[in-house]
């Protein structure tokens, strides 16, 4: 039993003394709990609401203040022409507009009836049908107190629009977030491991003894996965497209434009991180907990972040899908121009220019 605990007590010190083996055990629980805790919900939380009411009467100033007042929206924009709804969503600055008829008091006091329109983004086809539904409720209570009030039958009966994805197919939502994922997958784990795997075997020095540069024996480790990235955003497409029925609304070279930058950014973080590591295994642990989970929780693949805690909207900033899978959705799903992407396009332009640097820094100084 002594000698037992004996080698027990070594086990301990070993682990104890291994920062990168106590971050794994005791880190990752940590940050999945918080993580799944605050990132994963079905609720709809912080949803950008514009009005456009042309009555202004003191009806529809009731049901909008009803919805200001709802803590599931964020009133941001009232409306003074239709033409500035369609300025909205093409800009992504609206999730629902709620727009109320003509005379809206007049018909409810006349005949019972007034015409409400719920225009929604639905390229997420969950969100969309549950901000439909939270609206309708709210709508549906005001109509109950004002029938209890006026002693007469009230019917309001909202039309909804549902943009972009009318017949609500849910592979409109999952294709960008499934392109983020793979090419995050191919171009940063496997890169990593690819030139973890030769230093591990002690061959990266044999490789830069070469007369080649150093940073063309890199750049010739990413190439390969460069070209698979490519050939997976081609079958993609394809697939999308002729089997799951979701059209390339948008263009399709802006499109390869803006997958090519996310594919430098995986390829650099894929760089970052074997400077870091030294072994395969570490290479893919460090992978997972700094690419993976990201991609799937913070990065709007699944959840939309307007649903999250504020810190982890912050921090979802920093990560390149985000950027990407929310380019994608405009140009692709939405359709619209290049102008809307300006902002996604500069974000992964820096983040990949920011990374090569640090990254091509580091990895010559471990060699020498």
């Amino acid at each position: 039993m002594k000698q037992f605990l004996v080698f027990v007590r070594k086990e301990f010190y070993h682990i104890l003394r291994d920062k990168r083996s106590m971050m794994v055990l005791l880190g990752i629980p940590i940050v999945q709990i918080v993580l799944f805790g605050f990132a994963i919900t079905t609720e709809v939380k912080n949803s950008r609401v514009a009005i456009f009411d042309p009555s202004k009467d003191v009806y529809t100033r009731q049901i909008t203040e009803r919805i200001r007042a709802n803590a599931y929206f964020d009133v941001r924009y009232i409306l003074d022409s239709p033409d500035q709804i369609d300025q909205l969503f093409k800009k992504g600055q609206t999730d629902m507009v709620v727009v109320f008829g003509d005379n809206f008091a007049g018909q409810i006091n006349h005949t019972g009836e007034a015409a409400i329109q719920l225009i929604t983004d639905a390229t997420d086809p969950n969100q969309a049908t549950t901000m439909n539904g939270y609206v309708t409720n709210i709508i549906h209570d005001w109509q109950q107190e004002r029938m209890q009030t006026l002693q007469v039958p009230i019917q309001i009966k909202p039309e909804i629009k549902m943009l972009y994805n009318p017949e609500m197919k849910a592979a409109y939502n999952f294709v960008p977030g499934v392109m983020g994922m793979i090419f995050m997958l191919i171009c940063a784990m496997m890169t990593a491991i690819a030139i973890v795997r030769e230093k591990e075997n002690g061959t990266m020095e044999v490789l830069l003894a070469s007369p080649m540069r150093p940073i063309f024996i890199i750049l010739a480790k990413a190439v390969p996965y460069l070209t698979l990235s490519l050939v997976n955003f081609t079958s993609i497409l394809l697939i999308s497209v002729y089997l799951l029925d979701v059209p390339v609304a948008g263009s399709l070279g802006w499109l390869f434009v803006l997958s090519l930058l996310f594919i430098t950014v995986a390829l650099s973080l894929g760089l970052l991180i074997s400077t870091i590591v030294d072994t395969q295994v570490a290479a893919m642990l460090a992978s997972g907990m700094a690419l993976i989970m990201p991609v799937v929780l913070l990065s709007g693949m699944i959840y939309p972040v307007e649903n999250m805690a504020l810190p982890l909207q912050w921090f979802s900033n920093i990560i390149p899908a985000k950027w990407y899978i929310v380019g994608v959705k405009k140009l692709m799903i939405e359709g619209l121009t290049v102008g809307s992407v300006v902002k996604e396009m500069a974000l992964l332009s820096l983040m990949a220019a920011a990374l090569i640097t640090i990254s091509l820094k580091k990895f010559k100084k471990r060699l020498e």
